[in-house]
């Protein structure tokens, strides 16, 4: 039975050295390799988001 129990609080704790992404109430928190993860950078788009749409209704106009 002692043996079980060690076994159980060795592997609850390796589980809670393990980092990792955790989604909790809507937020992701951070792994703990955060630091040394690559960035992803997305560039901001255009202001208006329809624009080759209102070219070609202005061209189909004109």
């Amino acid at each position: 039975m002692q043996r079980f129990f060690i076994l159980f609080l060795v592997i609850l704790g390796g589980a809670s050295l393990v980092g990792c992404q955790v989604d909790i109430s809507g937020q992701t928190l951070p792994s703990a390799y955060y630091l040394q993860d690559d960035i992803q950078y997305f560039p901001a788009g255009p202001e208006f988001k329809l624009s080759k749409e209102a070219a070609a209704l202005k061209a189909y106009k004109d």
